[in-house]
């Protein structure tokens, strides 16, 4: 069968420059140039927006308080707004959407805006009320809720459409980007449980229940037939190297979605439907969520062996890291999400430990971000 006109394979490399890498700087293989011939800023940047904003809203899901611990959260979810500001005002500057919708590595990406959306619309209704007041926060958080939600279905629709009639792949091409496009609804239905109390009593906060209970079975089944193909990609072809090893971890992310987006969406329903309803999504908020929690822990294992693995190798910092970042976040809200629910002293405690290596993995990758980006900036320049 010929391949589409516009179809292009994608093959990993063996010196490294393995095109299936989340390019946030670029560019590497298929990196569109801007109309001034740099680099296009990737939609793939967007995961700084994910990883910050997420430190930020994990700090609040903690069983045990810290002193100044939320203040400090407040302070970077800011940072994590200002990103998001700016990265938003790039990347629609430089028109290169078309571009990036056309090539095969770089549209998977195009979930991470969404998420970034949602997330730092889920630390405006946590940590916005001190900085903005309740009535702005709330505001803010049902627009980038909605703003991130539209997106992201469109992205869950439209990228693998285009994956099936526009781009033609190796058998080995799978990596853990592919992931990206269906997560922005599970992220939609954890982060929308939060806005059923402030909706309308009736048919306006039934819908809405409804509406994220449906998006939660959308990403959920979605990233579990994505998860197989990355697996049997694993386990079939060799293991993955350089900069794709840190995509391996957004399966992580993804399961830890799902725990989350359980438990809140368990905790939406008693102000929606009756008790016996209730008594069935906190069964399965615990049930359901422990069991996904462990298939979360089986990846983080994983994923940790292959990453340690690389190190061993030499692996080259990359602006790819922030791959790590929003997963271990997310793993950290579903830990803490258990240990509530449950009343677990182990998971509670568990969540703390996993929340100071967060702290301390966002800390390294921003700085190293933040200089690799002056580099890059500096090497433009003289261009």
């Amino acid at each position: 069968m010929t391949p589409h006109p516009s179809s292009t394979r994608t093959t990993p490399r063996e010196d490294g420059a393995n095109p299936a890498v989340p390019a946030l700087s670029g560019p590497p293989p298929h990196t569109a140039v801007g109309r001034s011939g740099q680099p296009a800023l990737a939609p793939s940047w967007f995961a700084a927006v994910m990883g910050t904003g997420i430190v930020a809203n994990a700090a609040v899901t903690l069983p045990h308080r810290v002193p100044g611990l939320r203040t400090a959260a407040t302070v970077i979810w800011v940072v994590a707004v200002l990103l998001l500001v700016a990265l938003t005002a790039g990347y629609v500057r430089q028109r290169a959407l078309r571009l990036h919708a056309a090539d095969p590595v770089q549209v998977q990406f195009f979930g991470a805006p969404a998420v970034a959306l949602l997330t730092v619309g889920a630390g405006a209704l946590q940590l916005g009320p001190r900085v903005i007041g309740a009535q702005a926060a709330l505001g803010v958080g049902w627009t980038l809720w909605s703003l991130g939600t539209v997106l992201g279905c469109v992205t869950a629709c439209t990228v693998p459409y285009l994956m099936i009639t526009r781009h033609s792949f190796a058998s080995d091409a799978a990596f853990g980007g592919w992931l990206l496009p269906v997560v922005p609804p599970l992220v939609s239905a954890a982060t929308g449980a939060l806005l059923v109390p402030h909706t309308p009593p009736g048919e306006p906060r039934l819908a809405l229940l409804l509406g994220c209970c449906a998006l939660f079975g959308l990403g959920l089944l979605a990233v579990l037939l994505v998860l197989s193909m990355f697996y049997s990609r694993l386990v079939h072809h060799a293991a993955p190297t350089g900069a794709t090893v840190p995509t391996v971890w957004i399966g992580l992310g993804a399961l830890s979605q799902a725990v989350t987006g359980l438990s809140l969406l368990a905790g939406a329903v008693p102000s929606v439907l009756s008790a016996s309803y209730t008594r069935g999504a906190e069964v399965l908020a615990l049930v359901g969520g422990v069991g996904l929690w462990g298939f979360a822990l089986l990846w983080l294992a994983l994923a940790s062996a292959l990453t340690l693995r690389e190190f061993r190798a030499g692996l080259p910092f990359s602006p790819a890291w922030w791959s790590f970042i929003f997963p271990l976040g997310a793993y950290v809200t579903a830990t803490g999400a258990v240990g509530v629910r449950s009343g677990s002293q182990l998971f509670g405690w568990a969540a703390a430990v996993l929340y100071g290596l967060l702290v301390v993995a966002w800390i390294a990758v921003a700085g190293r971000s933040l200089r690799h980006a002056a580099a890059a900036a500096g090497g433009w320049r003289r261009a």
